[in-house]
């Protein structure tokens, strides 16, 4: 009996050893990853950056009146197209009470002094005929005749102008406010009533309009001192604007700022591109746009996609890993060039016909064992 127990219990032993090893060649025996490989590709690269900004005219002019008063009426309004010498707004002259008095007693000291100058002249004139005097004496008094003349003319014009804005009576020629430049009405920061001032070496004067011409807009953004070492008049961009999206516009790099502005810990630099713009196309100023910008090209070079290089943890180096037999992969460093984020430039280390491992690939365990550290 004790035997017929041995013999059942060395079995069962033998059943679960079985059972064990079974378990454990079952689970070595799962086939392992296998690693896809990609190829090396000829291709060109273009390097990119973006610049954020504005699109607003080429010359934008103000334009300001030549005398200060009241704006007595406007006549355009915003957005509409003037042609140069159309009228804008006419002012009306509030004269200085002060200044008028003071022109008004250069008028009267001025025909005093003619007054007496003209008995002087006439009398000197009837004794020059006769040969009393001599030609160099009746001269000088012709001549201080003529000059009072003048003066009184000239005083009577400084009146007229501190009275109506014009010395010829007619104040159109000051008050009448005109366009200087053909295009669209931008803004008109005043309104009838406001005060003017006219402009003069002293004084900006007050705007009455902003005139631009809407069909010469350029871009004007900001780049990263970074990058604008890579920049040059000329330059190609493709700018695109917020409000017109299903549209692309070229443009060329006319300026780069000397001088970089600090703005929130970063330095920027100011550019500006003329944008060539189609007849179909209705741009106003102060639409938001961005601007791409070519920092570096190359055509025809050997590639790879930037998601099969590795870095070395020790020395950051770039590394690939090539297939050299089935499944079977070896470390190779690699030179890089330029990249455009996507792709990268391989300068050395790989050639046209190598396989290079996908090293990212993560199935199974792995998965699991990645979401973990996660």
């Amino acid at each position: 009996m004790k035997k017929i127990i041995k013999i059942i219990i060395i079995i069962v032993l033998i059943g679960a050893f079985a059972l064990v090893l079974k378990f454990f060649i079952d689970k070595n025996s799962k086939s392992a990853i296998e690693f896809k490989t990609e190829t090396p590709f000829t291709t060109t690269i273009v390097k990119k950056t973006v610049a954020t900004g504005t699109v607003i005219p080429e010359d934008e002019v103000e334009i300001k009146p030549q005398i200060s008063g009241i704006i007595e009426q406007i006549f355009v309004e915003e957005g509409k197209y003037v042609k140069e010498g159309d009228l804008i707004a006419k002012i009306k002259v509030v004269p200085n009470e002060q200044s008028l008095n003071s022109a008004n007693g250069r008028v009267i000291t001025a025909q005093l002094k003619l007054d007496n100058t003209t008995k002087e002249y006439k009398r000197s004139k009837q004794l020059f005929e006769k040969g009393v005097i001599a030609v160099q004496e009746f001269n000088t008094s012709e001549l201080q005749y003529n000059q009072a003349k003048q003066d009184l003319e000239n005083a009577q014009k400084d009146y007229q102008i501190i009275k109506l804005g014009s010395a010829n009576g007619s104040s159109s020629a000051n008050t009448n406010i005109r366009a200087t430049i053909a295009g669209t009405i931008l803004e008109i920061p005043v309104k009838q009533g406001d005060q003017v001032i006219e402009s003069n070496n002293f004084n900006a004067g007050t705007t009455i309009a902003f005139i631009a011409d809407l069909k010469k807009m350029i871009f004007e953004g900001k780049v990263d001192e970074a990058e604008v070492g890579k920049l040059k008049e000329n330059t190609p961009l493709e700018v695109t604007i917020g409000a017109i999206d299903t549209q692309k516009f070229n443009a060329n790099l006319t300026f780069i700022a000397p001088k970089g502005v600090d703005e929130q810990g970063a330095v920027l630099f100011k550019i500006k591109a003329s944008i060539e713009l189609d007849n179909n196309v209705n741009i106003r100023a102060g639409y938001s746009a961005n601007a791409a910008l070519i920092l570096e090209k190359k055509e025809n070079i050997l590639a790879v996609k930037e998601s099969l290089i590795q870095y070395d943890r020790n020395t950051e180096k770039p590394f690939v890993e090539i297939e050299k037999a089935p499944q079977q992969f070896e470390k190779k460093d690699v030179t890089l060039g330029i990249s455009d984020g996507i792709n990268v430039e391989v300068k050395e280390g790989v050639s046209k016909d190598d396989k290079i491992k996908v090293w990212n690939q993560i199935t199974g365990s792995e998965a699991d064992f990645d979401k973990k550290k996660r």
